[in-house]
């Protein structure tokens, strides 16, 4: 049964949570009804919206259901739908391009510039409600042994680590650095880890944090920033530094220790969002042959490789959700996210809560 109401959670920029009534919508032509089954926080929710609105464009958040990392059960389908039906377990990619520019074409509504692009959790209702109005192009197909926090994970954290990695090629040749372990420099570790990656560093001052990637395994070594940090690995490498590095702290330092930790042709990718960096060309990158990549979500065919890869390779994102909350303590778990004393925070519904 659908019921006609719904509280839904939405962020007024003063680092607390409001809850209000909406009634639950139904589908118009192409869409589908989403009952949503766990709907995790994105550090981005917690920079540009929750501490303070600061974003312009695509980050300008307009007031309405916050979270933008959904996952469900579809439970109505408007007329015009043609693969997802009712019963169907999805994820939702959050952004809702117009469909027709370039970027939208590539699969890659994240870069969409049309004036129809609205960011699920940002400019459309997102996932912070037990129902979200989702457009059927915008969803990607949960596998029966993934869950619905996997798929969540996946709605940006993991996709946006995913394509960065495939940026820069991860393989068995590779030493990989990941500065900031946050939960989407975690879900850097594990993703290249799964492809191969020979010897795993990981960076992080947070302690929660560095206790998490040595209980899941998940980095050969965790560093403190500072001083040191570019000597010691630098000794890790043989003296010549990792041939991959990725940036998820958005730190100057962190970035600036990404680029130099980097030997001779290496790749950086800067993932972390906001924040600046200060480096000098001529000793940093060009003389060594670095590049350097920017890397910003995913495309929707890229996000279904990812899951795909998931089922084969039998990983669960879930396992760096450390905290679960229902619904009506949404509060206190954007003030857990706030504080980066945890890995992931999910709100969760039905089973998730598990």
């Amino acid at each position: 049964m659908i019921e006609k109401t719904m509280q839904g959670a939405l962020l007024p920029g003063d680092s607390t949570v409001k809850f209000k009534e909406f009634p639950v919508p139904t589908p118009g032509h192409g869409q589908v009804l989403v009952r949503t089954k766990s709907s995790t926080i994105c550090g981005s929710d917690i920079r540009a919206i929750y501490r303070e609105h600061l974003g312009k464009g695509p980050e300008g958040y307009q007031n309405v259901i916050a979270g933008h990392e959904p996952c469900g059960q579809i439970v109505a389908t408007g007329p015009g739908c043609r693969r997802f039906k009712e019963n169907d377990r999805v994820i939702v990619y959050h952004i809702s391009g117009c469909g027709v520019c370039h970027d939208c074409r590539m699969g890659y509504m994240i870069s969409c510039s049309s004036e129809y692009r609205a960011a699920y959790g940002w400019q459309r209702d997102g996932g912070m409600a037990p129902y979200i109005l989702a457009d059927e192009k915008d969803l990607v197909a949960l596998p029966d042994s993934l869950t619905y926090t996997d798929g969540a994970q996946v709605a940006c954290g993991f996709g946006t680590v995913y394509e960065a990695l495939q940026k820069i090629g991860i393989s068995g040749n590779d030493a990989v650095l990941v500065v900031g372990l946050g939960p989407v420099g975690l879900a850097t570790l594990m993703l290249a880890k799964a492809m191969g990656a020979s010897l795993l560093i990981g960076v992080e001052f947070q302690q929660e944090r560095i206790d998490l990637a040595k209980k899941l395994g998940l980095a050969n070594h965790v560093l403190a920033p500072g001083e040191g940090a570019l000597k010691k690995i630098k000794e890790l490498t043989g003296g010549k530094g990792v041939e991959k590095a990725i940036d998820c702290s958005a730190n100057a330092d962190g970035r600036a220790l990404a680029i130099r930790a980097t030997r001779q042709w290496g790749k950086i990718a800067m993932v972390g969002e906001g924040g600046t960096v200060s480096f000098n060309p001529s000793p940093d990158i060009i003389h060594d042959q670095k590049t350097i990549y920017g890397s910003w979500v995913t495309s929707i065919w890229l996000m279904e490789d990812l899951v795909e890869r998931l089922v084969r390779w039998n990983l669960h994102p879930e396992i760096l959700v450390t905290h679960r909350f229902p619904l009506d303590k949404a509060d206190e778990a954007y003030r857990l996210m706030a504080s980066g004393a945890c890995g992931k925070v999910a709100v969760c519904f039905d089973e998730e809560l598990k």
